[in-house]
């Protein structure tokens, strides 16, 4: 019995894995907020999950749930759904950013037109302090990200506010992560 109740359980991860995704009002999403500014005519605007982490390494995931809605001239409501802290997202660094589906392969690919903002999306395993990120010295070994404490989950830390108490959050949903170009 023991050795099926692993087999069990991956077999129904599997299966929720791969259920329909529900399209939902954007506000019903974990993340939400507005994509405004000139696009061109007709764009094929879509969202991605950009950034760092463990064990992912790097990701660029544009599979996630999602929806994004006209709400007027160059303007768009969007819902998107955050990956649930755990096993497969341990810990990172991420943004969610809005391109320009150019070629329509429902993947970001470098040269699309994109917007991102200055709100970094950053998962932690456990409350505490997180150490910051320096870039590479080839690419300047500037600070990215300075030394600040977390909680468990989901944290934003917004760029243009000083660091402080409520700097980064932590949060399970955020209706205003809106981005511009």
């Amino acid at each position: 019995m023991r050795s099926v109740l692993p087999a069990l359980l991956l077999l129904s991860v599997v299966l929720v894995a791969c259920r329909p995704q529900e399209v939902r009002a954007p506000d019903a999403y974990p993340l939400a907020g507005t994509v405004s500014g000139r696009w061109g005519d007709s764009p094929r605007l879509r969202l991605a999950l950009v950034g760092t982490g463990i064990p992912g390494a790097v990701k660029n995931d544009s599979a996630i749930g999602q929806n994004l809605v006209s709400s007027g001239l160059n303007s768009w409501e969007f819902g998107f759904d955050l990956p649930a802290p755990g096993v497969f997202n341990v810990a990172g660094v991420y943004q969610v950013v809005v391109f320009d589906d150019a070629n329509n392969d429902t993947k970001y690919n470098v040269g699309e037109t994109f917007a991102r903002n200055r709100q970094w999306l950053i998962v932690s395993p456990v409350n505490g302090d997180f150490s910051g990120v320096n870039l590479p010295d080839f690419l300047g070994g500037a600070e990215a990200l300075p030394p600040m404490k977390l909680r468990s989950g989901w944290n934003l830390y917004d760029q243009s506010r000083p660091l402080g108490a409520s700097n980064p959050s932590a949060f399970t949903t955020l209706r205003d992560y809106d981005l511009s170009r």
